[in-house]
């Protein structure tokens, strides 16, 4: 079963590879935020099974540091706004944010330092660009 779920503005999340965001009103509120501020190829991958940190983990990215540090900002107040806490690293670089909001982890990159990192591929999910619908 495939564990990863993509999610884009033009292409919104499929249903039939176990829709996470569904199953789980945290990952709609997350995806809904990062669509709304214009976070590009973002993935969502589930890490049940898999590690005990996230239930899921989220990695967007944005095209500059100031639009990181965007998409940051927002996804941070719709999750306080929602009730759930969080915990932040990276604000004050903004190449990597990283959003603790406890059963998932969000992960927002630079295009260049994402490829760097590349975490899809460290936790399973493949890039958006190497996705194939069958």
């Amino acid at each position: 079963m495939n564990s990863t779920v993509f999610a884009t503005a033009a292409q919104p999340l499929p249903t039939a590879q176990g829709d996470i965001a569904a199953a789980d009103p945290l990952v709609r509120t997350i995806l809904d935020s990062l669509d709304d501020a214009k976070a590009e190829d973002v993935v969502a991958i589930d890490l049940r099974g898999k590690t005990s940190l996230a239930d899921t983990m989220v990695v967007a990215s944005g095209r500059s540091t100031t639009h990181v540090s965007a998409i940051a900002d927002r996804l941070i107040r719709q999750c306080k706004t929602n009730g759930t806490s969080t915990r932040v690293e990276g604000l004050s670089n903004c190449d990597w944010v990283l959003v603790d909001a406890g059963d998932a982890i969000i992960h927002i990159f630079r295009p260049e330092v994402r490829q760097f990192y590349n975490l899809e591929k460290m936790w399973g999910g493949m890039r958006p660009d190497e996705h194939h619908a069958d």
